[in-house]
């Protein structure tokens, strides 16, 4: 049988050795690398071209869904799934969408988690019991409490960004709060001024605040 080579991504140590202690008695997963962040974890895959990552959410530098983006668009055969706590939530419709096969509570026990991870593997998709749960109670809450963010057709993220323009956060601000890098937040505020057809972070605020958006 094949082993699965298995990548590691979260940007706490801790996290990352505690994951990794999880392996080493399982013969058919083999670690082949740790990483700190997403843009870490797409030179690991270019070096290991591994067969599973396990991707955290918030990361510095690129996050775990845009990582996810990356990732899927160059290498689509490397499957992906995404460690989460139930704060991060509103990222498991964008990182599904993103390409991801998995998504499970960073608190799941190692026993099933050893099992996701084989079940990815051969092809199959894994989302934890509390996470279904979630996304079905999502979508049965009624059209009537839609967020005014989705008639401008902007992301959870997006909407985030937003947030923060709004409160009068520079680049850098956004960047070091929301664990993004520049050229990332760069790309969310120009698909936002698309979106609302404006191009100055003042009127763009002010409209989004006078419309409910944020």
């Amino acid at each position: 049988m094949k082993t699965i080579k298995l990548l590691i991504v979260d940007d706490q140590e801790m996290i990352r050795e505690g994951l990794h202690d999880s392996f080493l008695l399982d013969d058919a997963i083999e670690v082949v690398g740790l990483a700190e962040n997403g843009e870490k974890a797409v030179e690991l895959c270019e070096k290991e071209l591994p067969d599973i990552l396990l991707m955290d959410v918030r990361m510095p530098v690129l996050n775990g869904v845009e990582a996810t983006k990356i990732i899927k668009m160059r290498w689509p055969e490397i499957r992906i799934i995404i460690l989460t706590t139930f704060q991060e939530i509103e990222f498991v419709t964008e990182a599904l969408k993103a390409g991801a096969e998995g998504y499970l509570l960073k608190a799941i026990d190692p026993i099933d988690l050893l099992s996701a991870v084989k079940l990815v593997s051969s092809g199959g998709t894994f989302i934890s019991k509390e996470i279904a749960t979630l996304l079905i109670n999502q979508m049965n809450e009624p059209k009537h409490k839609r967020s005014p963010a989705k008639d401008y057709g902007l992301t959870e993220r997006e909407t985030e960004v937003l947030r923060c323009l709004a409160e009068g956060m520079n680049n850098a601000e956004i960047s070091a709060h929301l664990f993004l890098s520049e050229g990332t937040v760069k790309n969310y505020i120009s698909n936002i001024y698309a979106k609302f057809e404006l191009h100055d972070r003042l009127k763009v605020a002010r409209k989004a605040k006078d419309e409910g958006v944020i």
